[in-house]
């Protein structure tokens, strides 16, 4: 139990670390990064990134991936350019807004009934959900056009001094949601599904049901961070983002294991902010950045080892073991 603890505990450990040590390098060496309006920038750059790796998150947890959800937030984003436009304010933004909640209900639905109902992977499911939104995204918008309206732009990005007020609600939801995981029985049923689903079926867990919600949470939380994506470029651009694999790069680094069942809400928060500051610093120093994306890429790698480590060690030692027990009667033998 106190390993278990242990591995639990080191993605937050190391997550914070890293951005520790990486805000202190800046501060260091470039004055304009420890300012309130760089903060600010840098919070707000992370709220996309955030909203959509919690919802990632939760597909991982359940043994799954999805790699629609880059499509999503850009066929939020263009919908909004006709739902929210910029000749549009007050109460009149709310049917808007709705219509892209209901966007991404639709697209988790549809994901999960492919997953679930077709028995199709969720990779295959998902890359054909990106397909169709992709194809959609270019059918509305061939180009960045259909600005939003500055109403949205203002109240998404609302602020108390320097941090936006959205920021303080997705670190409440993060941690409300590591409380839901791991004190609540169905945090408990989701964890198990991710575990191994047959026998968590075989002890009656809802198991279909679980995986269901989760890919539709997944869904609604990159709907979301479809909003904030939109308060940023501030146009209906159909050019898609990397939020797929950076959404799952969070997860990862935050803590859940691709094969399921693992994982945190709080560490996928801080490693979406440690991802954000990346790509917030290099700008700083004149940096290419490409150099972010091999970045990611390396500290994925370097993460897959030291959090599979104890899993790692345990095969070799079972492996050095059968090795020496097949060698132990060929030895008396001679």
């Amino acid at each position: 139990m106190r390993i278990a603890s242990l591995r639990g505990a080191l993605p937050l450990v190391l997550m914070s670390v890293l951005i520790l040590a990486l805000g202190a390098y800046a501060t260091v060496r470039q004055d304009a990064f420890l300012t309130s309006f760089n903060i600010h920038n840098l919070l707000l750059l992370c709220l996309p990134l955030a909203f959509v790796s919690l919802g990632q998150t939760c597909a991982l947890l359940v043994g799954g991936f999805d790699v629609s959800v880059a499509a999503l937030m850009t066929f939020c984003v263009v919908v909004a350019s006709y739902t929210m436009a910029y000749d549009r304010s007050g109460l009149a933004l709310v049917p808007g807004a709705l219509v892209l909640v209901a966007v991404g209900l639709a697209t988790g639905v549809f994901s999960a009934v492919l997953i679930r109902v077709l028995k199709l992977p969720s990779i295959i499911a998902t890359l054909g959900t990106f397909s169709i939104l992709e194809g959609a995204s270019l059918l509305l918008r061939d180009h960045p056009e259909g600005p939003i309206s500055s109403d949205v732009i203002t109240t998404l990005t609302r602020s108390v001094h320097f941090v936006p007020i959205a920021f303080i609600g997705v670190v409440a939801l993060a941690i409300a949601g590591d409380v839901w995981l791991y004190r609540t029985r169905t945090g408990l049923a989701l964890r198990a599904v991710g575990l191994d689903e047959t026998s968590s079926r075989r002890i009656g867990m809802p198991t279909g049901r679980m995986v269901f919600l989760a890919f539709v949470v997944c869904s609604l939380m990159a709907s979301l961070a479809g909003f904030f994506l939109a308060a940023q470029v501030q146009i209906g651009s159909p050019l898609i983002g990397n939020f797929g694999l950076e959404s799952i790069a969070a997860a990862v680094l935050g803590g859940a294991s691709l094969a399921g069942g693992r994982g945190s809400y709080v560490g996928t928060l801080l490693a979406a902010l440690f991802l954000s500051l990346i790509d917030n610093v290099l700008p700083l120093f004149h940096q290419p950045t490409e150099y972010s994306e091999m970045t990611i890429g390396v500290l994925i790698l370097a993460a897959l080892v030291l959090y599979e480590s104890p899993e790692l060690l345990s095969r070799l030692r079972t492996q050095g073991r059968l090795r020496r027990e097949r060698e132990a009667p060929a030895a008396g033998a001679g």
